[in-house]
């Protein structure tokens, strides 16, 4: 299991935890200010990590990787992310009962009826949205969020798994959770960018890692096209789609395209080889956090 499992769950998946949703946003000032300058400074800082990426590749390894391990470290305290099947997405619903469907800062949106993210607390945080989106000269008009059920939640994760896009779970202070979001590198969501292509670690692989049933597939080549992380390939010489599982960070969007159900999703703590992948960022998280 991940370090937050440990350090905020007992022992057990520290999303599934109420103590780590906040019951009253309003008078944790910190977290409430997080939350805010997060929203409201959003483009201002994406700017400035691009340019800090630029700066980045230009560093010789031995510099850069520690640099690397650090923001990853810091990130860990702030805002950090982990992708979560759709299944245990419901029960944070049940958990976090206020969810209120937003745009997307990544995608750039202002249409609340495009958002693809969702803000989940137990308590609704309308006073909060409204002071983060408030310095946005173009909106939105924050009294539009959508404000969902169990069901329409469910409605709208599904559609997003039908679109290839990963759930994904984020804190806003860590433990405290505050949204949960639907991404694929293409979207361009940051976190995943910075993760997959630039190898700086804003997320832990899920809790859970795809399985592939060989005999069930048809190397109809579906799950492929869907996977937000690039852990399948196309089929050889006609056989099934190959699948690499140290590439899988469990989010079983593949399996919604797959019409077969060659695929399955299994806790990645059974299988003691990809166990060890979690063993090693533990490790290169501590020692940065040291420097």
């Amino acid at each position: 299991m991940c370090r937050f499992c440990v350090e905020h769950g007992d022992g057990e998946r520290w999303y599934l935890q109420a103590a780590n949703y906040a019951a009253d946003l309003e008078s944790d000032l910190a977290r409430r200010g997080y939350v805010v300058s997060f929203i409201s400074d959003f483009e201002r800082n994406r700017s400035r990590i691009l340019a800090g990426l630029s700066a980045l590749r230009a560093l010789p390894r031995p510099v850069a990787d520690p640099l690397r391990e650090r923001v990853s470290a810091r990130m860990q305290e702030k805002h950090f992310g982990q992708p979560v099947p759709i299944e245990e997405c419901e029960k944070i619903f049940r958990i976090a009962t206020s969810v209120v469907r937003i745009p997307c800062l990544c995608r750039g949106q202002r249409d609340p009826d495009e958002g693809v993210c969702l803000v989940v607390t137990v308590r609704p945080v309308d006073d909060v949205l409204a002071e983060g989106w408030a310095s946005y000269a173009d909106g939105p008009d924050v009294s539009a969020f959508e404000r969902l059920d169990l069901e329409g939640a469910m409605g709208l994760l599904r559609a997003c798994a039908e679109r290839g896009l990963a759930h994904t779970v984020w804190t806003f202070h860590t433990p405290f959770i505050a949204a949960i979001c639907n991404c694929d590198l293409a979207s361009g969501c940051m976190a995943m960018n910075l993760t997959l292509k630039h190898d700086i670690k804003l997320m832990w692989k899920g809790e859970w890692v795809a399985r592939l049933a060989e005999e069930r597939c048809t190397a109809c080549g579906a799950c492929v096209e869907a996977c937000p992380f690039g852990a399948l390939a196309a089929a050889r010489n006609g056989g099934p789609v190959v699948f690499g599982e140290h590439a899988c960070w469990g989010c079983g969007t593949c399996r919604t395209a797959c019409a077969t159900r060659a695929l399955a999703l299994v806790e990645r703590r059974t299988v003691p080889a990809l166990a060890i992948d979690w063993w090693l960022i533990d490790k290169v998280s501590a020692r940065a956090g040291r420097h």
